[in-house]
């Protein structure tokens, strides 16, 4: 199990927004058995948000639901007819979490996240309106997501934050230099999204198939010489993976996991069999990691994300 702050988790979580977005058309009957695949093997922690597919995701959630699962959602992304926005006005957060909660069919939300911060609104006023929905009932811990250490400081002086969730993987590792050590200082536990390097680290992807998905075509890790750079490193990890008798995926899961027990990757995945593989992930000894990191130096380029602090984006931030 692992802590987040106070809250008990299982060692993965499954991101879910792929069942609605970013990863091409989608199969309700398909996402439905790959959750109901997580729930089996001990994975609980469900992760979605308001915003993916303008609240489908969480509407397939509740189709989904089951005593044991745990439900982390988030707003502060706004994604209708309009486009797509950021608001984290304090009178608006009670109305985004009854919503979430109505689309969800649960009475309470276990880890509730700001997706972003609203720069027109301090973080702390939207913190303090939902630290209102911890006292009424709605929502179990806080999480932010994607925030700098200031952001997170101003953050917990209003309320206790169980969570903090941005992008790291062996792909990416720039949030080891502030994030990480910044939630830690304040008793937050780490949630990993994109722990797989979105799709790089598993091996499948390729040169002819980079830019399949809307979340790497736009993303300078998966283009030209920086791929093929990056490719290289997959080899590496793909060797070492063979030692152990592990798949890369499995490697890279065990290596996040191998950080700290207040750390909980989220993969996701719509096929039960790539489910099953990454619940299958192992303990790495310490002399496994210092391998990986001695091995795996070479990765490159920027990354992109929808409205990341600066801070956590670029490679000389």
């Amino acid at each position: 199990m692992r802590h987040l702050g106070d809250f008990t988790t299982s060692d993965l979580g499954l991101g879910c927004m792929g069942f609605s977005q970013g990863y091409g058309p989608a199969d309700d009957a398909e996402s439905l058995r790959a959750i109901e695949r997580a729930l089996d093997l001990g994975i609980t922690l469900l992760d979605t948000a308001m915003s993916y597919g303008q609240g489908h995701n969480e509407r397939l959630l509740k189709k989904a639901a089951r005593e044991g699962a745990q439900i982390a959602t988030k707003f502060g992304i706004v994604r209708d007819e309009q486009g797509v926005r950021l608001d984290g006005r304090p009178e608006r957060v009670r109305g985004y979490c009854d919503a979430s909660l109505e689309r969800l069919g649960v009475d309470t939300i276990d880890l509730y996240y700001l997706h972003r911060v609203d720069p027109a609104v301090p973080v702390a006023e939207t913190v303090g309106a939902m630290a209102d929905l911890v006292t009424a009932g709605k929502v179990g811990h806080l999480g932010l997501s994607e925030v700098t250490p200031a952001q997170l400081a101003a953050a917990a002086a209003v309320h206790p934050i169980a969570a903090v969730q941005f992008e790291w993987s062996l792909l990416w590792r720039r949030p080891e230099l502030d994030i990480v050590p910044a939630a830690r200082a304040h008793g937050a536990g780490i949630v990993a999204y994109s722990p797989l390097g979105r799709g790089l680290l598993t091996g499948a992807v390729t040169g002819q198939n980079a830019n399949t998905s809307d979340f790497r075509k736009s993303d300078p890790r998966f283009q030209g010489d920086r791929l093929e750079q990056n490719l290289t490193q997959v080899e590496e990890l793909t060797k070492i993976a063979a030692d152990l008798r592990q798949t890369p995926a499995q490697l890279a899961l065990a290596w996040l996991l191998a950080q700290g027990d207040d750390v909980v990757p989220i993969p996701g995945s719509r096929k039960p069999e790539r489910i099953a593989e990454n619940a299958a992930t192992t303990t790495l000894d310490r002399a496994t990691v210092e391998r990986i990191d001695a091995a795996l130096t070479g990765w490159t380029g920027d990354r992109t994300s929808f409205a990341v602090p600066v801070t956590n984006r670029a490679d000389d931030a």
